[in-house]
């Protein structure tokens, strides 16, 4: 029973983070935004370790986190292992994925990157200064990236915090948007959401507190490390972000023109 709640409230955590991401960037500006080549990278990285695991029997035992082993590479090596098995791998991956483009499409391909660095290296730090050592002895923090995915997504939580709305592609809207009476109920609309957006996000620290706290579950303190790297680095470089770039100035490959020749060549194919 531990366990299967362990594993929902994990799930529920991950929910929030991927509303959250999806509320950040605008959920229908998705098919109209670049292609997510960090967060590509970073999966690809993923899916070859897996492929090492099938190859290689001796990944596990050579490049995993486990604290009764030496060797200064485990913190970053462990990361692209994975040990929930087939089921656990492919959550994995697929989160990985998609708060990996949230992520670049907010923050942008430098900024994931260094925040993902920063989702492996910094908890074990801040751990050893609060002196908080009993997870990291769970054998399911031995290996797998849900611990960094987790950081980054809620980097993206503490960003739709102080954010609060998503960004839409610009000239939407009903053909009375001109009158008075039409703005109106805009300006009402945009401000509920944003009050939506505010409290989803603030739904992802206090989750991840009382996940820690009654389950002493590692996703939820993670995702409170990188809530608040996030609060810092969305004060920082806010000035410089440009979440909207794709919006403004369409690029010439998108998601949606990347789908669209996927499918023709698979019915080609066919």
């Amino acid at each position: 029973m531990g366990s299967l709640l362990f594993s929902v409230t994990t799930a529920a955590l991950m929910a929030l983070i991927f509303n959250g991401g999806l509320a950040l960037v605008g959920r229908t500006t998705l098919g109209g935004r670049r292609i997510p080549w960090a967060a590509v990278g970073l999966t690809g990285i993923a899916l070859a370790g897996v492929v090492l695991q099938l190859c290689w029997s001796g990944a596990m035992e050579a490049l995993d986190a486990d604290p009764a082993k030496s060797g200064w590479w485990r913190v970053v090596t462990s990361v692209f292992m994975q040990n929930g098995g087939f089921g656990g791998a492919a959550w994995n991956i697929a989160t990985l994925a998609a708060v990996g483009a949230f992520a670049e499409w907010f923050w942008g391909a430098p900024l994931t990157l260094a925040l993902f660095a920063a989702g492996i290296l910094l908890p074990e730090r801040i751990d050893a200064l609060w002196a908080q050592t009993s997870h990291s002895t769970d054998p399911r923090n031995f290996a797998g990236s849900s611990g960094a995915t987790y950081f980054l997504g809620a980097t993206l939580a503490a960003a739709l915090l102080l954010h609060g709305a998503a960004g839409e592609a610009p000239g939407e809207g009903s053909p009375c948007a001109n009158s008075e009476t039409a703005a109106s109920a805009e300006a009402s609309a945009r401000r509920s959401a944003v009050r939506k957006h505010r409290l989803l996000a603030l739904a992802v620290p206090v989750l991840g507190t009382a996940m820690w706290f009654t389950q002493e579950n590692g996703h939820g303190l993670v995702a409170c490390y990188g809530f608040a790297l996030g609060a810092l680095a969305w004060t920082v470089f806010r000035t410089v972000l440009r979440p909207d770039r794709d919006l403004r100035q369409p690029p010439r490959t998108t998601m949606a023109s990347l789908a669209g020749l996927i499918g023709r060549r698979t019915r080609s194919a066919a």
